[in-house]
């Protein structure tokens, strides 16, 4: 018997990292377009701009992260979560504390209460290591001192977005590859409203 061919028509054919990567798109262009993301990107970055996106970030992915430790059992060791965990880089790389960073945190999260709402979340904030490195080389062309934020994980930024991709792959089911796409494409939405208000 002939495999299902893999076509945007026919998603139960796709994978699920090929799903969210076709259907996250739009929502991925749209953060990425914003006026923090374009600049730090393309633009002419300035400290003053990259701090002031560092700060959102912060304001989601504290939340964020306070989700994920709470379902850090369900999850499991083979995800490295304390390993995964960056919110606390950046008051040091704001130089501000990291008990009181006295940071605003976003007001409006996406869903975070079930193990596909994570996981659909976790594949936007793993996906921003690999963009994080590009925002770098952007800062040191500018003269701008790198942040360690967005260095993601270093060397190990590769392996572990492999590692993550490898363990998606292995969690998602059929019942539950459309609550990971649809959270996936919510937390993008939500990050561009947070980074890109006014």
């Amino acid at each position: 018997m002939s495999d299902v061919p893999s076509t945007p028509e026919n998603p139960a054919a796709l994978t699920i990292l090929a799903r969210l990567r076709a259907e996250t798109r739009p929502y991925h262009d749209a953060l990425e377009a914003g006026a923090f993301n374009e600049s730090l990107r393309v633009g002419a970055p300035t400290a003053a701009g990259t701090a002031q996106f560092l700060e959102r970030m912060y304001g989601f992915l504290q939340p964020y992260e306070a989700a994920l430790r709470a379902h850090e059992g369900e999850l499991g060791a083979a995800w490295e979560l304390p390993q995964r965990y960056r919110a606390h880089l950046i008051p040091e790389d704001l130089g501000r504390s990291a008990d009181d960073p006295g940071l605003p945190l976003c007001p409006t999260m996406p869903p975070l209460h079930t193990v596909p709402q994570l996981l659909g979340a976790l594949y936007v904030m793993e996906g921003s290591t690999l963009g994080g490195q590009v925002i770098n080389r952007q800062l040191e062309r500018a003269g701008i001192p790198l942040r360690r934020y967005f260095s993601g994980y270093g060397e190990r930024t590769g392996p572990m977005w492999k590692t993550f991709g490898q363990l998606l792959t292995a969690a998602a089911t059929p019942a539950t590859a459309d609550e990971i796409v649809a959270s996936a494409a919510r937390t993008f939405q939500h990050l561009d409203a947070w980074i890109n208000q006014p």
